[in-house]
C-alpha cells in the first residue's frame, strides 16, 4: 500500500534541530565536514517499509542529495536497497541517525500491522483491521502513515470526528439506551453510533437500541461467538444489525480466531508497541 502523505518539512526540520541543536561536535572537531561521502540504507531482514520518504527528505534538508528506492508500504526481503544519499560528511552525519531511527520505528509499526492484517485474512473472510488512537503522543501522523502502510486502517483519529460511547460516558447520562441512540442520531445523522460494551447482555441491550457498531471490549473468542449468534437471531431493525468490533488484546496470534468467531472488524493497539525494524546503514567514500 503506497503512502498517501509525508511528514511536512517543518516537522522534519524540528527533528533535525533536536538532534543537531548546536552543531555536530565530533564531525566539526575532526575537520571532516567538507569531505564527500555516500550513505546506503538496506533492510537487514524482511520488513514492511515505512518512513523512507521522510528519511530521504531528512538528508535533503540537511544539504545532501538523496535517492529513494523503496516507498512506504512495500514488503521487502533482507538486503534490499532502500535509499542512498550523497554529499558532504557534515550533511550525512546530521541526518543519518534521525533518518534511520524514524524509518526503523515506523517500519516496525507497519510490519506489526501487516502481520495482523495477514492473520485476519487467513480464514478466507476479509475483515478490516483498525488501529486505535493509543499512539505515542506527538507521533500521531507518522503512526497513522505506518498503520496504513501495513494495510490496516484507523479506528479513530481522535475525539473530534467519531461517536464512540464508553461506559464512562454513560455514567453521566440518565436515560435509556434507546433514548441515547435516538438523541445521537438526531444530533449527528451522518455519523455511525459506536458503543463499547463489556458483556453479552450489554451487547444485546445496545443492539436492540439501534447502535451501528458494538465494540466488544476485551471479549474472549467465545464471547464474540455468542454475540454473533445473538445478532444472527435478531429480527433486522430499521438501521440493520450492528457490526461487531472485537477490541482489546487483538494480536497477530489470535486475529484469525476472532474472525472465525464472527467479528466484523478487529480493533487493536498492538502495533504501537512493536519493536523497530532493523535498517543497516553503511558509509562509503566516493568512487575514484
Amino acid at each position: 500500500m503506497m503512502s498517501s502523505f509525508n511528514l511536512p518539512d517543518a516537522t522534519l526540520l524540528a527533528l533535525l534541530a533536536d538532534d543537531v541543536s548546536c552543531g555536530d561536535l565530533t564531525t566539526e572537531s575532526l575537520g571532516i565536514g567538507m569531505r564527500e561521502g555516500r550513505v546506503v540504507f538496506r533492510a537487514r531482514g524482511a520488513m514492511t517499509v515505512c518512513g523512507s520518504e521522510e528519511a530521504a527528505r531528512l538528508f535533503q534538508l540537511a544539504g545532501a542529495r538523496a535517492r529513494l528506492w523503496v516507498p512506504s508500504g512495500s514488503h521487502v526481503e533482507a538486503g534490499r536497497l532502500l535509499l542512498e544519499a550523497e554529499g558532504q560528511a557534515a550533511a550525512l552525519h546530521a541526518a543519518w541517525k534521525t533518518a534511520q531511527v524514524l524509518m526503523e520505528w515506523a517500519s516496525g509499526l507497519a510490519g506489526a500491522a501487516a502481520a495482523i492484517v495477514k492473520a485476519a485474512e487467513a480464514g478466507g473472510r476479509r475483515v478490516a483491521v483498525a488501529c486505535t488512537r493509543k499512539n505515542v503522543p506527538g507521533a500521531k501522523a507518522m503512526s497513522v502513515k505506518a498503520v496504513r502502510a501495513g494495510g490496516a486502517t484507523i479506528h479513530r483519529l481522535g475525539l473530534s470526528e467519531s461517536l464512540l460511547v464508553f461506559a464512562e460516558h454513560r455514567l453521566f447520562v440518565g436515560e435509556t439506551p434507546v433514548q441515547t441512540v435516538a438523541r445521537l442520531r438526531a444530533r449527528e445523522p451522518e455519523k455511525k453510533i459506536v458503543v463499547e460494551v463489556g458483556s453479552v447482555e450489554e451487547a444485546r441491550e445496545w443492539a436492540g437500541a439501534g447502535a451501528d457498531v458494538l465494540q466488544l471490549e476485551k471479549f474472549s473468542v467465545e464471547q464474540v461467538a455468542a454475540c454473533r449468534q445473538l445478532l444472527d437471531e435478531l429480527v433486522p431493525r430499521q438501521h440493520g444489525v450492528p457490526l461487531l468490533a472485537a477490541a482489546g488484546g487483538v494480536k497477530a496470534d489470535n486475529a484469525e480466531a476472532f474472525v472465525a468467531a464472527g467479528a466484523d472488524l478487529l480493533v487493536t493497539s498492538a502495533p504501537y508497541a512493536a519493536p523497530p525494524a532493523d535498517v543497516a546503514v553503511s558509509f562509503e567514500l566516493p568512487e575514484a
